[in-house]
Formats: structure tokens, C-alpha cells, sequence
């Protein structure tokens, strides 16, 4: 069946979520964004059908949040009387706990759903000129319930995830999802960020290789965006940071004592550790 949905926020993941769900299903998709240049271009590409306004949105069956999390809780509490009556409202953020805290039970007492999702998606930079159609193909969407929960609607929402390229939908707690993309996402963009600015990367042309690549790639990150996620999950992400300098120092002590063996411990550790997990 086929709905009508309006996208909040079309930068990336907002902008990709607009151009996949034109590009692999009939549903009809409007979308709102602050910058009048990325309205212009999501019209004049056909990415949405139209912009959403307050009469259009009164028509969406599905409303997606492509905000940062405190934007997506207000536009949500603002406007919860404007949402069509039963219509099921989708946070896309990379944090979940605060935002779930502040939605789920004030959402469903207006007669509303919502879920909190987080599209495991996503490329170096940054914006609606980088966002494209195939960004979620293959990829991992997370929803979270709780009590509040409307099953029905977390199993649309799964329907329609899945029609626009995820191939598997992870359901879990906002509290399990913080705790593990504090480790699987936060951690490995700020290791990256901070490795980079090693004074050795000046010189590291016609010196690096794939190990270079694959570490960096994730040093170039939007600051404003991701300061507010790092923040919004201190707790989790703090406990990752410290547990990790916790692991280096056993590896810097191995070479100042100059314990070979120690060493090759701590590396089959490492192998092994990651054969366990794939």
C-alpha cells in the first residue's frame, strides 16, 4: 500500500532516504530542509515530490527525522498536534537514549508512534550534494522499543526499510544501542580523528597503504553533528575511550620493557579476539 511520507532534514541520510524511497517504491515523499538551495536542488532532482508544509503534513502516514537529536525532540514536540492522528514518527539520529527518553511515551499519549532508528549507513562527507539513492543498500537499520511501542508500526517500519535497500533490521533497546555504537561507531571517529593528528602524518605520502587508509577514513567528520552525538552519549563513550587506553598502555609497557613475549600475548589476543567476532 502505498503511503505518504514526509522527510524532516535532507542532508545525508535524509537526502538518501528521499532518493531511495523515490527511486524503489511508489510512496509519495515531501521533505522540509532549513538551506533553500537543498529545497531547490531535492525539487528540481525529484528527490521529494513536493515541500512539506503544515497541510501536507497533516497528510504523512510516516514521518522521518533526519535531524541531530535535540532538533528532531523539539520539531517532534512542536508539532505532534500537526501529525496526522496514528501517523508513525521515525527519529533517524545515531543516538537514541535521550531522545526515546523524550519522545516515545509523549509521542504515543498524542495518539501517535514513535520508534527511534538509526540507518547503520553512511559515507565521509556530509550534505544533500553527497547523498544518493544506493547509500543503504546492503546496510543494518536499528529500531528501538520500549513499552510505548506500537508493533504494528515498528513492523511497517520494518517494511518500509527494507523496500529501500537494508537487508537486515536490527531491533534493540535505545539503552543496548547507545552502549554499542559508543564502541562500533562513536570510538573508531574519534580514534580516527585523533590518529591523523599524529605530526608523522605529514610524511606519510609514498609511506602508507591500506592500514593508513582504513584508519583515517573516518578522521573528516562534520564537528557540530557529531560533538552533539558524542555529548548526548558521554557515559557510554567515556567508558570505551578508557577501556581502550587501558589496552594501549599494556602494549606501550610491553615495549618499554622490552617483553617480547608479552607481546605476542597481547597480538594473539587481538587475532583471536577477532576471529571470535568475524
Amino acid at each position: 500500500m502505498d503511503k505518504t511520507i514526509g522527510i524532516i532534514g535532507l542532508g545525508l541520510i535524509g537526502g538518501s532516504l528521499a532518493k531511495a524511497l523515490k527511486a524503489n517504491t511508489a510512496h509519495t515523499v515531501y521533505g522540509l530542509d532549513i538551506c533553500a538551495d537543498v529545497m531547490e536542488s531535492a525539487l528540481a532532482l525529484g528527490a521529494i515530490d513536493a515541500t512539506l508544509n503544515e497541510n501536507l503534513l497533516a497528510e504523512c502516514d510516516t514521518i522521518l527525522l533526519a535531524l541531530y537529536p535535540e532538533a528532531a525532540i523539539g520539531f517532534a514536540r512542536e508539532n505532534i498536534h500537526k501529525f496526522k492522528r496514528g501517523a508513525v514518527i521515525i527519529d533517524c539520529g545515531g543516538v537514541k537514549g535521550n531522545v526515546c527518553v523524550a519522545l516515545s511515551e509523549f509521542v504515543s499519549n498524542n495518539d501517535r508512534y514513535f520508534i527511534g532508528g538509526h540507518p547503520m549507513a553512511g559515507i565521509e562527507k556530509s550534505g544533500f550534494e553527497n547523498s544518493f539513492a544506493h547509500l543503504f543498500d546492503g546496510a543494518t537499520m536499528i529500531l528501538c522499543k520500549d513499552e510505548f511501542t506500537n508493533i504494528i508500526a515498528l513492523k511497517a517500519a520494518e517494511m518500509l526499510f527494507s523496500a529501500i535497500g537494508f537487508t537486515k533490521v536490527t531491533i534493540t533497546t535505545a539503552e543496548e544501542h547507545d552502549k554499542i555504537i559508543a564502541f562500533t561507531s562513536q570510538l573508531a571517529h574519534i580514534v580516527s580523528n585523533a590518529y591523523i593528528k599524529s605530526d608523522t602524518a605529514k610524511n606519510q605520502l609514498g609511506f602508507s597503504a591500506g592500514s593508513y587508509k582504513d584508519l583515517t577514513r573516518v578522521a573528516w567528520l562534520d564537528e557540530n553533528m557529531w560533538t552533539e552525538l558524542f555529548f548526548e552519549n558521554k557515559k557510554h563513550l567515556v567508558a570505551e575511550i578508557e577501556s581502550l587506553r587501558e589496552r594501549l598502555s599494556k602494549y606501550v609497557e610491553a615495549l618499554q620493557e622490552n617483553d617480547i613475549a608479552t607481546m605476542k600475548v597481547l597480538l594473539v589476543e587481538g587475532k583471536k579476539a577477532k576471529e571470535a567476532i568475524g
